[in-house]
């Protein structure tokens, strides 16, 4: 048995005894659950959704949880698929362009293993779409979601081939500092992205327009003038037609940013509790929480080149011959570029998770001060529960890894508490 094959199975044994160990964790260990001191008051699943709503909602997070623990290092293993096997080098090499521009054999290698990579998952993806219609989340018809597929294919597609193009140049140009050039390059990059994300990308995908309601925009941008913040519009979209989950959000930096509501928040919720969400979502933009998130990920990034430098080129020396990997700056090394990067922004979603779930606590409170209805806070966060059968108390692997929000059963605790202080 040659090497690859021995670390292919080898690679194999450990996906599926991981599998195995998170499918008891998930499905059968006694993680979550609601705590005794909270059973029967308003925190408490039992007390405002059904019992076929809290069946539902077990089974479904469960399955979702599972499908994150197992489909993140799957992917790992398809990168390794395709490095092994040498269908990279493949790729590369079935180039028909090789005397053309770099940018155009670069679009032409990223094509294929973009197709094969959206190829292998589709199944995957398609199931996780399937899950959703079967539980009452999903509405969208399956055309509606392929054409979303095919758009965030191109999209997707496009980006990278610019990415990639400079990075490889990078490496070539200074194999030892090309990280941090990098770097420097993909601060106005990403700004540039979120800057024109609520203007050129999300319209591919959804139609955005001013809120209709204009008695219930006139309450908001009154929110909005207390709080300090020019506002002039507040946005919906039409999600009813692909969900029946409910949402809202700040999107966007400068000139471009945007307060969006969905439909669905629109149809399902009060005129209190719309305008709780409303408040929670200028408590982010008084507390500078998209500033922080870019200074955040500005430095993950920086974090994340720099080991990356360190950690391919090791590999390279110690398994390039496995891998099928010659030299790093060589086009066909992108699908290890990617499994590192996937890995540790794996390994650092705790940490992430942790700081964004700060984040909503500030928000919440914030709004909580601004709207002065904590009722209408605990009736949202009830019906954001229903509404996406959510875990309102996730076992401590799924909360680290999976929840930006603090979980449900703490917003809600958490706004009781504020309501029994001011009682008494």
């Amino acid at each position: 048995m040659d090497l690859a094959k021995k670390y292919g199975i080898t690679a194999l044994l450990l996906f599926g005894v991981y599998a195995l160990v998170m499918y008891v964790y998930i499905f059968h260990s006694n993680s979550g659950g609601i705590p005794e001191t909270l059973k029967g008051t308003v925190a408490d699943p039992h007390v405002f959704m059904s019992k076929q709503e809290l069946y539902l909602s077990e089974e479904y997070s469960k399955i979702k949880n599972f499908l994150f623990f197992v489909v993140t290092p799957f992917k790992w293993l398809v990168y390794g698929f395709i490095l092994i096997t040498g269908l990279s080098q493949a790729f590369e090499k079935w180039l028909p362009l090789q005397n053309k521009w770099a940018i155009v054999q670069n679009a032409v290698y990223l094509f294929l293993l973009s197709l094969f990579i959206f190829i292998v998952f589709l199944p995957i993806d398609y199931y996780g779409y399937s899950l959703g219609k079967n539980y009452g989340i999903n509405t969208q018809v399956f055309s509606s979601w392929m054409r979303d597929n095919v758009i965030e294919f191109w999209v997707d597609f496009g980006m990278t081939v610019l990415i990639v193009t400079v990075l490889y140049w990078l490496i070539r140009k200074s194999p030892k500092k090309w990280w941090l050039f990098a770097w420097l390059l993909m601060i106005p990059y990403s700004i540039f992205l979120m800057f024109i994300q609520p203007v050129v990308i999300d319209p591919l995908y959804n139609d955005f327009y001013p809120l209709t309601n204009k008695e219930l925009e006139s309450k908001i941008l009154s929110l909005a003038e207390q709080a300090n913040i020019p506002a002039e519009h507040v946005y919906e979209v039409n999600m009813a037609e692909k969900t029946n989950a409910l949402n809202a959000y700040v999107t966007g930096i400068g000139s471009n940013s945007r307060i969006v509501l969905w439909d669905t928040t629109l149809n399902r919720l009060s005129e209190n509790e719309i305008l709780f969400i409303m408040a929670h979502e200028m408590g982010h933009y008084v507390e500078k929480h998209i500033y922080f998130g870019i200074a955040e990920y500005i430095l993950s990034m920086l974090l994340g080149l720099w080991l990356t430098a360190k950690i391919m080129p090791w590999i390279i020396t110690r398994f390039g011959r496995i891998l099928k990997i010659k030299r790093i700056n060589a086009i066909h090394s992108l699908p290890l570029f990617f499994l590192i990067t996937s890995v540790l922004l794996f390994a650092s979603s705790p940490l992430s998770n942790y700081i964004s779930r700060y984040q909503e606590t500030r928000a919440d409170q914030y709004a909580i001060e601004l709207v002065t209805d904590p009722s209408a806070a605990v009736s949202t966060f009830q019906e954001l529960t229903r509404a996406g059968l959510s875990e309102v108390n996730p076992p401590l692997l799924v909360k680290w890894f999976r929840y930006s929000h603090p979980t449900m059963l703490e917003r809600i605790n958490k706004v009781a508490n504020e309501i029994d202080t001011k009682e008494k």
